[in-house]
């Protein structure tokens, strides 16, 4: 029998499994990560080259800069809006020819570049990804304001705009996924902040749902796991995902009734998170013992018979000591205690 790797552990814990150890997953190597990485995200060329060049303007025209607070993450430029009127949408916001593209080429150049930086398939599982999210685009184009009074006062042309959106990532996908292959297929969106959700569940099922279906339909038939991003308090929206086959959430943050979650739904939906350096954790003070013993009752919490990975870390610019010492701490616990864990 072949001996399980930080990949297979982590499908097997997708698949509604119990795990031989605790699954780390995470957006990217961080400080005091030691191991491979369990879950590397593809985001085709096309879509992601600002993203490879540290900022710049995405496949639609927005800018986007990084910051360095949050270790280099690339965020749309404040205030640099592209759409002011939903309604003119169709004049602004134009999807990039695909003719020609070599996508054999294009998959092969990726996974290339992740076998350089030290990417075992054998180890690691390869998820692809399009795009951060349908809201969190129009967002991008328009602002908040503006974007949320689209949603509200214009929903049949938000609708028409993520429909038009929608046909070129699924025509991308249709194209590089025979030669990615991937392990799992990742959706994103960002519909919660902390305390609440910025749109209403029947907004989020009425203009956002569809088209993450369309896209999941390609998991689906892979039979592949499919995991969806969303930050905040976006509980009321589990069902919604399970009905299109998602098997997991990240970051799944403290702010949800992630106990409860877990009672009701137990493996059905793997939460990757459950952890986040807010009050004690957060405080300039805090000591070593109490992050160790953060990582102990967050797995004793949520970890018991599968369904959890561990998602979570120190955020901050990328020569901050402090953080890489908190980090260094919070990863020798969450190796130590989640390897012996189910044993």
């Amino acid at each position: 029998m072949a001996k399980p790797t930080e990949k297979t552990n982590y499908l097997k814990t997708l698949r509604g499994e119990q795990p031989d150890w605790i699954p780390v997953y995470s957006f990217g190597p961080m400080p005091g990560m030691e191991r491979p990485c369990t879950s590397c995200m593809l985001e085709p060329e096309i879509l992601a080259d600002f993203r490879f060049k540290g900022g710049g303007k995405d496949v639609w025209g927005t800018t986007f800069v990084p910051t360095k607070e949050t270790g280099g993450a690339l965020l749309p430029e404040p205030g640099n809006y592209i759409l002011d009127d939903i309604r003119r949408w169709r004049d602004v916001i134009k999807a990039p020819s695909l003719d020609g593209i070599d996508w054999e080429a294009m998959a092969k150049r990726q996974l290339e570049g992740f076998f350089k930086m030290g990417v075992n398939r054998e180890d690691t599982a390869i998820a692809l990804n399009l795009h951060f999210g349908y809201f969190q685009n129009l967002m991008a184009f328009m602002g908040f304001t503006e974007g949320l009074c689209a949603m509200y006062e214009e929903p049949e042309e938000v609708y028409a705009l993520f429909d038009y959106m929608c046909d070129f990532y699924t025509e991308v996908t249709r194209n590089i996924m025979p030669y990615v292959q991937p392990d799992v297929l990742t959706l994103m969106d960002d519909t919660a902040a902390w305390q609440a959700p910025f749109i209403s569940e029947q907004m989020y099922r009425d203009l956002v749902l569809p088209f993450h279906d369309r896209q999941a339909k390609f998991g689906r038939d892979a039979g592949i796991p499919m995991t969806m991003h969303n930050c905040g308090r976006a509980e009321g929206l589990i069902d919604d995902w399970l009905s299109i086959g998602i098997n997991a959430w990240d970051p799944a943050q403290t702010c949800n009734d992630l106990k409860g979650i877990k009672e009701k739904y137990g493996n059905k939906i793997v939460l990757m998170g459950c952890w986040d350096a807010r009050d004690r954790l957060g405080a300039p003070d805090v000591t070593e013992e109490e992050i160790r013993q953060s990582v102990r009752d967050t797995m004793d919490m949520y970890a018991k018979g599968g369904g959890f990975c561990w998602c979570g870390g120190y955020l901050g610019a990328m020569d901050d000591q402090d953080m890489i010492r908190k980090n260094g701490i919070l990863f020798d616990e969450v190796y130590k205690y989640g390897d012996s864990f189910y044993k």
